[in-house]
């Protein structure tokens, strides 16, 4: 995440302090959500707020009118989207507000992940965090003044009556303001003093340096409280560790590994990883599952399987892409984005948690006492509403103490886990179908790989399906759609679309040469350099919505990796010069935080 200016965070006090009381003319929009193809948005269809979808139409509306833009981001499989949704903007009286005095814009997060990317970076600088809602108020002129994430009703209101008030008596000191904030944030870091060593392997050194100093030694993953998975990190971690053996190194990958596969941020019963866990402990997870998730920790988990020898982590790679296999491939042949963190009555997690009565109900009282055994279902749960199923006993463990053979204990526990997947299986979920390229180019890629480390052919079949598939219903006329919904073009298509999916070609292309995929990816790749990089440096955008919204010389790793830096991963014997060249004006950006810039240093 980018370090926060603390000198920005007075603007947006300063800004919200500005109260004037000077009343607005009425004016109206309807709502332009409903029946939209994005799920998230569609969701939005009867709220009582006029939603617009975003367009840069917008700020020609907001200029025209002299109002502040509204922008609320976010996604599908979002809890607190969720309820944000129910108790603001299904209220009346927050509706009329934001519809008198703002233009208030919905985005899927998806299908504009730049757009996302740039006001959750503007968020974590000003009020040094950020999340889902994302709430951003702009100038008409795009500029952004004053941001949040979820607000209790009450607070909310008065943060927009608040800024109405202050936007009416003082536009101009505010748009002065918007600007200098900007102006700070979109800065070029200095570059490294003479002498300072910002050759790849001195910042492969200090990423190691700086992930022990982040890295939880107790507890595995990084930081004080919410562990993310980490995966771009983790996968520079695990191929920088491979070129030598590092102790501490090796404890903290290892450890954050096996708190992964085995606590709750991982579904038990039925494969595949949550976005997230809200404890330091890993077990009380944040329960959406994205499709990135998966193809990103199934190459992390292949990747120290190789390198540690450890068949259990090969076992979490299969189980999670298998996971994908059968539960989110969409009906056109690619998959979908997700799987809501609530399900349909608006619970989060109800549909992974069991309670007592229910286990007993279903298995009777001595299955029910083994499954609470296996899956650490004993005592107090640390998830409310009922008991996440963890790793507990081996089946080893428990044909120890309760007597038969390892092998007995196990077909009993294989058949307590098809029950409990049936039972689960009537309870609904709800899922964002959409089909994004740029992740199912991540899950390509995985599959590659997977067909690879794991011998099995299936993966590589997939694989070979998946490309067919992606070309036939996203790649049209020599352009890649960003996503598509029941055959329909949704979303613009950003640079994270071509890099995933060329690096994915690559893999499958470089194991499998008589795929015929290699010309397609080339032309991914030469595409992706004339439209998303120019001398200043990079853009997610072929042309920007927004001020500050320009070219910068290396993106930071998210819970999705740079784009450019797998594009250029993806450009080896393509565009050699051009990414030598690039990978070098990146280096003063990179070094001043290795860490968040971790797939920069790996590239091969």
């Amino acid at each position: 995440m980018s370090r926060p200016l603390p000198s920005l965070s007075s603007f947006c006090c300063l800004l919200l302090a500005l109260l004037l009381g000077v009343a607005s003319n009425a004016w109206s929009l309807e709502n332009q959500l409903r029946d939209n193809a994005s799920p998230y948005l569609a969701m939005h269809g009867d709220d009582p707020v006029a939603w617009q979808e975003w367009s840069p139409s917008i700020l020609e509306l907001a200029q025209k009118e002299n109002r502040l833009i509204f922008i609320s981001s976010g996604y599908f499989s979002c809890r607190w989207c969720h309820v944000m949704q129910r108790e603001s903007y299904s209220d009346p009286a927050i509706a009329a507000l934001l519809n008198r005095y703002f233009i208030p814009v919905k985005v899927d997060r998806e299908l504009n992940p730049a757009l996302d990317a740039y006001l959750i970076d503007y968020m974590q600088r000003t009020r040094q965090r950020a999340g889902w809602p994302l709430n951003i108020f702009l100038t008409p002129e795009g500029y952004p003044l004053t941001g949040t994430t979820y607000l209790p009703p009450e607070r909310f209101r008065k943060a927009l009556i608040q800024l109405r008030e202050a936007w009416a008596g003082q536009a101009d000191r505010m748009r002065d303001l918007a600007r200098r904030a900007l102006l700070e944030l979109t800065m070029e870091p200095p570059r490294p003093q003479p002498g300072r060593e910002v050759s790849l392997p001195a910042l492969r050194e200090r990423l190691v340096h700086e992930a022990l100093e982040l890295g939880d030694s107790m507890e595995g993953g990084f930081g004080l409280q919410n562990r993310f998975p980490m995966a771009p990190q983790l996968r520079a971690l695990l191929r920088i560790r491979g070129q030598r053996p590092r102790e501490a190194l090796d404890h903290l990958l290892t450890l954050t590994l096996d708190q992964m596969a085995n606590q709750g941020l991982r579904d038990q019963l039925g494969g595949g990883f949550f976005r997230y866990a809200v404890d330091p402990s890993w077990h009380v997870p944040h329960f959406e599952k994205m499709l990135y998730t998966q193809a990103l920790l199934a190459r992390v988990y292949l990747l120290a399987g190789k390198l540690y020898q450890r068949q259990d982590y090969l076992d979490v790679a299969r189980d999670t892409l298998d996971f994908v296999l059968r539960e989110m491939r969409g009906p056109q042949g690619l998959f979908i984005a997700s799987f809501s963190a609530v399900d349909e009555k608006g619970e989060e997690g109800a549909h992974y948690l069991w309670t007592p009565g229910e286990l007993v109900s279903l298995l009777g009282e001595e299955d029910a006492g083994l499954a609470r055994r296996r899956w650490a279902m004993l005592g107090t749960s640390p998830v409310d509403g009922g008991y996440l199923p963890r790793q507990g006993e081996s089946a080893g463990e428990i044909a120890k103490a309760l007597g038969g053979t390892v092998e007995q204990v196990q077909q009993r526990l294989e058949s307590i886990r098809n029950r409990l997947l049936k039972a689960r299986g009537a309870r609904t979920l709800p899922a964002d179908t959409k089909e994004l390229a740029g992740w199912n180019g991540l899950l390509l890629g995985a599959l590659a790989l997977a067909g690879r480390e794991l011998e099995e052919p299936r993966y590589l079949d997939e694989a070979r399906r998946l490309a067919r598939v992606i070309r036939r219903r996203l790649w049209h006329e020599g352009e890649l759609w960003h996503a598509a919904q029941g055959g329909q073009r949704i979303g613009q298509s950003v640079l994270a679309d071509y890099a995933y999916l060329a690096e994915g070609l690559k893999a499958l292309a470089d194991m499998d040469p008589g795929s015929g995929l290699r010309a397609w990816q080339q032309e991914l790749v030469r595409s992706a350099w004339q439209k998303f990089h120019d001398p200043l440096g990079w853009r997610s955008l072929v042309k920007a919505p927004l001020p500050g919204m320009g070219s910068v010389r290396a993106m930071q790793d998210g819970a999705l990796p740079a784009a450019p830096a797998w594009l250029m991963a993806a450009s080896t014997g393509v565009e050699d010069g051009k990414t030598v060249q690039a990978l070098q004006e990146a280096l003063p950006r990179i070094a001043g935080d290795p860490f968040w810039y971790a797939s920069y240093l790996v590239i091969e």
